[in-house]
């Protein structure tokens, strides 16, 4: 990677600076006790977590629509714990888990120490396949909003990430060109192989323990990218 012709840092958000996994746990501990769904968090976050990104890959292919991903999850999840509770319900759930996740902001470690050490000396963008009602809340209840130039979502674009045209939308709006910009998220098939797809450089944060590659470099803490840029 040449990190000298590098001007513009498109990240993804959810696992890559926000903390998705934690927040969503919060805001289901919250809904069950409000609800009085009586389940242990642990039991159902360990089916939830794989079935929530098994939904988002067929959401991001285009196999399923969103009320079918905000559904499907949450009944294969109670389903598999075997815990009993009706349509109605569970699209109660749905809605009330969109309106409530962006209320909480916990950030990955060092989100914040590494934006501000980039700021002065590149764009700073967002590429995410997130849902537009939710994605601009998460930023700016982070206080991270102000930090991006850009803001691309998936709805905007009319498609999701890896496909190109939500890459070459972010260009244009950032007025730059792909080999002047670096793509940094934790999906290989969404950010890194899309990205790298259009001409962008690529850093892979493996938040998944996903194995080595060779498709660029990989780093574990965002601070690592200090010794890149």
């Amino acid at each position: 990677m040449d990190n000298q012709n590098i001007s513009d840092i498109f990240f993804d958000l959810d696992h890559t600076l926000w903390d998705f996994e934690m927040n969503s746990a919060l805001t289901f501990q919250k809904l069950f006790d409000e609800l009085e769904i009586e389940v242990n968090l642990s039991k159902f976050l360990e089916v939830y977590v794989p079935v929530n990104l098994a939904y988002w890959k067929l959401y991001r292919e285009d196999k399923i629509k969103k009320p079918e991903l905000r559904y499907q999850r949450l009944k294969t999840t109670f389903d598999a714990i075997q815990y009993h509770i009706g349509d109605e319900e569970i699209n109660n759930i749905s809605t009330e888990y969109i309106l409530k996740l962006a209320t909480y902001n916990h950030l990955l470690p060092n989100a914040v120490e590494i934006l501000d050490y980039l700021k002065p000396k590149y764009k700073l963008h967002i590429i995410t396949n997130g849902f537009e009602e939710v994605q601009t809340r998460k930023l700016v209840n982070a206080n991270i909003f102000n930090y991006f130039d850009q803001v691309i979502n998936s709805e905007m674009a009319g498609v999701k990430k890896p496909n190109p045209e939500i890459f070459e939308l972010a260009l244009q709006k950032a007025k730059v060109d792909a080999s002047k910009s670096l793509m940094v998220g934790d999906s290989i098939e969404a950010d890194i192989l899309g990205a790298k797809a259009v001409g962008f450089h690529a850093m892979h944060f493996n938040a998944h323990n996903d194995p080595k590659h060779e498709h660029c470099i990989m780093i574990h803490d965002l601070r690592e990218i200090k010794n890149y840029l």
